[in-house]
């Protein structure tokens, strides 16, 4: 969530921001009207519990318990027990009220976005590598993956419905040649911490990191335990410390790890419907970050070039955008998002996003850290995709295609593939 007390102090500065992120200036002054209710209430109880406090005191050391005196303040105390009951049951009203607006309320956007309603806006920043010629007309990576026999999407659908997929021998060996090759990058040069997370998480550690409740019909979510299946990694790795309070010399603190990612995709009915751009179910390597607020665009830059060094040891050209105010997620102050050529398409298409959340998560989870000094303050968090593997071998296939239809295996990959150079 937002920091109040920034709310509060500068409501004219958040009312703009959060203007270019679709939201009204009105609930930023219902939000206000609310907190404000909400800490009189609590002014109002607590001055009334003082003045029980008095007169209990007062009562306790009359020598007549029985006087005249003494028995109006005994009345008093009834009425003021009434009217602190009436003064809770008010507070709790409106900061039901304030907690409603605030825990839909988007981060503030970082003063360096692009300012526009979507993805229109978002600018690129860089371009790596060489988008390959072909001297025959490529085919989509769906088609090659049917062809050779790696990928099935029919028997899928007759299984699992739209949007699934079975990956099949060298098809099966490269997804998971792809994922050993992201971990061990993360693990053993990048820094990162392996975990092996639940896949399956309750409503409030899906309210930490933002999903809950505003994208409720994105997820599934399993009847009978009212708990959901994860929509990415970010979750649980994400809530691993909620509740805590980490040591200022235990930060930065990088967590990575592979998982299922399961989507609903409400919403998305005509896009990308054909090939495992859009799935219900894919895997995805993700990047997790915890650091001191000094230091997280440092941090932002940093994870950037983790996912950024996947994609060029992979030898694949993409380019680097950083996402317009109304792209950007709603946990996020600031994203970049790499986009992956993909020949058929003749564009790049999204394959990572890494997003500097700030303390917007962290206020949501409750995590911490104490300071040499021993104040608490809370962590900033980061995440990104390092990166979405069914995407990435979306873009082998069809960058690495030949003539023959066959699809080179890019040479990082051939000690991962058994010694396999080419898909045939």
């Amino acid at each position: 969530m937002i920091n109040p007390k920034i709310i509060r102090k500068n409501p004219d500065m958040v009312k703009a921001k959060l203007k270019t992120r679709g939201i009204e200036a009105k609930e930023i002054d219902q939000y206000l009207a609310f907190d404000q209710e909400n800490r009189d209430a609590i002014a109002e109880a607590e001055d009334l519990r003082k003045q029980k406090n008095q007169l209990t005191g007062q009562i306790s050391q009359a020598k007549d318990k029985r006087s005249e005196e003494t028995q109006a303040k005994i009345k008093q105390v009834k009425t003021l027990n009434n009217a602190i009951k009436a003064a809770d049951e008010k507070q709790k009203k409106v900061y039901a009220q304030w907690r409603y607006i605030a825990i839909r309320l988007p981060n503030l956007p970082d003063d360096s976005l692009p300012i526009g309603p979507d993805e229109a806006e978002d600018k690129e920043l860089r371009k790596w590598g060489t988008i390959p010629e072909f001297d025959f007309e490529p085919k989509a990576h769906w088609e090659i993956g049917e062809n050779l026999g790696i990928l099935d999407f029919d028997r899928a659908a007759k299984v699992s419905g739209a949007r699934f997929v079975y990956y099949k021998d060298a098809g099966a060996r490269l997804e998971r040649a792809l994922y050993n090759f992201m971990l061990d990058l993360h693990t053993q040069k990048q820094g990162y911490h392996e975990i092996i997370p639940p896949y399956l998480v309750t409503g409030k550690t899906m309210f930490g990191t933002g999903q809950f409740p505003k994208f409720t019909e994105d997820v599934y979510t399993v009847e009978s335990t009212g708990m959901t299946l994860i929509p990415t990694a970010e979750v649980p790795l994400t809530n691993y410390y909620s509740g805590e309070i980490l040591d200022e010399k235990d930060l930065p603190t990088y967590f990575t790890a592979l998982t299922p990612a399961f989507r609903s995709e409400a919403g998305s009915a005509g896009r990308d419907t054909r090939g495992l751009t859009r799935m219900h179910q894919f895997n995805k390597v993700e990047m997790v970050k915890f650091c001191k607020p000094e230091d997280s665009y440092k941090e932002l830059d940093s994870l950037t070039a983790n996912a950024q060094e996947v994609l060029e040891q992979l030898g694949l050209a993409y380019h680097v955008i950083v996402l317009s105010t109304g792209d950007t997620g709603f946990s996020s102050a600031k994203t970049f998002d790499l986009e992956v050529w993909m020949p058929e398409q003749n564009i790049y298409r999204e394959i990572s996003s890494c997003s500097n959340c700030l303390d917007f998560q962290a206020r949501r989870a409750m995590i911490r850290y104490r300071k040499e000094d021993g104040s608490v303050d809370y962590v900033h968090t980061l995440n990104g995709s390092g990166v979405a593997v069914g995407r990435t071998v979306a873009a082998i296939l069809e960058n690495y295609q030949q003539a023959d239809g066959s699809v080179k295996v890019p040479d990082v990959l051939v000690k991962y593939m058994n010694g396999m150079t080419v898909i045939k």
